[in-house]
């Protein structure tokens, strides 16, 4: 199967040769599974994670079953951030020009009379429900020509409080229409909302193996007053690399930053209060290695899909195994290797070592002195 090209699953010459030019010969697992459905027009769930290639398992096909002259938008996709948006379309925007189509993106912080115009345009349009309600509240534009619809990060528009939204702009997609429903869980609530949006979906799940993934779990003990020197020494070692630091707050993100700025490590940090030019500056610097480190909450990190990120610090731990997915995954993409370490007060030992129970990780817990949750005070200094 690894050998299998994207000509052999279906797609197009043109698109063919525009992931060439990207670099993309043969497709990920997540692309395998899901580009036959795609084209076929049949619905779609896919669970997946981070990093897996979703992007194009969703964008290639689509684009390729888009007709030039077709009335537009003709295919929708909803993000739970802006930065996911916008990356949404720099992935997809050579392929769509490869077929004479056009792609844009809309979401708050900017401009809303230009992104209209934008829209109208657009053969396939990648929004934030926020900024698409306000254009059709204005009826700026219509969704009465799209016949697919893709629900990109799924369970996090659920955790972001987005479900009213989504609720709202569905309804105003034919129901003739095609549905691909992406998320990193297809349990609770997200399946729930995965059977309602969907008709007789296929489903897809890739979980890639440990091996394959090839991260280096480490959970580290520290007290309150140790936490930015942990941070500190970990970002100093050799293998450092690009660093993405998760914290719980708005607040802690830009406290971070500056605490780091005092041990002298460039640092910048990201959060929704942070304005769009604040967000793309910040991202921009980091892409480009003029600032190695990044302080994120987990919202704002949503839309970060960064190649190169040696190591992921969770300076507050996760609250559930999942979003310890989401964060960790985005290191150790595309075959390499990658590190993903976490900070653990007393308080939070029985936490974690569910996380950890969940994720196989006991033996990495274990390594760090804890013992799942009890008798886990150590001597520290």
């Amino acid at each position: 199967m690894s050998s299998q090209s994207f000509a052999d699953l279906g797609i197009s010459r043109p698109i063919v040769d525009a992931l060439l030019k990207q670099g993309m010969s043969e497709p990920f697992a997540i692309q395998r599974l899901v580009i036959p459905d795609v084209l076929a027009g049949r619905d779609v769930l896919a669970k997946s994670p981070t990093g897996s290639g979703k992007t194009l398992a969703f964008a290639a096909p689509l684009i390729d079953r888009i007709d030039a002259q077709a009335r537009r938008p003709a295919a929708l996709v909803l993000a739970p951030t802006r930065e996911l948006a916008v990356q949404i379309v720099e992935q997809s925007r050579p392929l769509a020009q490869a077929r004479a189509l056009s792609i844009a993106a809309v979401y708050g912080g900017v401009g809303i009379e230009r992104q209209a115009k934008q829209a109208r345009r657009a053969h396939v349009l990648v929004a934030t429900p926020g900024r698409l309600l306000d254009l059709l509240g204005r009826g700026a534009i219509t969704l009465e020509h799209v016949r697919a619809l893709v629900l990109d990060e799924a369970d996090r528009m659920l955790d972001m409080g987005f479900k009213p939204d989504v609720d709202r702009i569905v309804s105003r997609v034919s129901s003739d229409r095609q549905t691909l429903f992406f998320s990193a869980t297809l349990d609770g609530e997200v399946g729930r909302l995965a059977g309602a949006y969907t008709r007789s979906a296929r489903r897809h799940e890739h979980a890639p193996p440990r091996s394959e993934a090839r991260v280096e779990h480490r959970f580290v003990g520290v007290v309150p007053q140790g936490k930015v020197d942990a941070v500190v020494g970990e970002l100093r070692r050799g293998d450092a690399g690009r660093t993405l630091v998760f914290v719980r707050t708005k607040h802690g993100a830009d406290r971070l930053a500056k605490r780091l700025a005092k041990h002298g490590i460039q640092a910048a940090a990201i959060h929704g209060n942070k304005s769009q030019s604040q967000r793309t500056k910040a991202l921009a610097g980091f892409e480009s290695g003029a600032t190695a480190t990044l302080v994120a909450t987990d919202v704002a990190a949503r839309g970060i899909d960064v190649d190169g990120v040696a190591r992921v610090i969770n300076f507050d731990p996760p609250h559930d195994h999942q979003a310890y997915v989401h964060r960790v995954g985005r290191t150790a993409r595309a075959g390499r290797g990658g590190v993903g370490v976490t900070l653990v007060l007393d308080d939070q030992v029985a936490d974690v070592a569910r996380i950890a129970r969940s994720l196989d990780l006991r033996h990495e817990f274990a390594a760090a002195g804890f013992h799942g949750g009890r008798d886990h005070r150590r001597r520290r200094r």
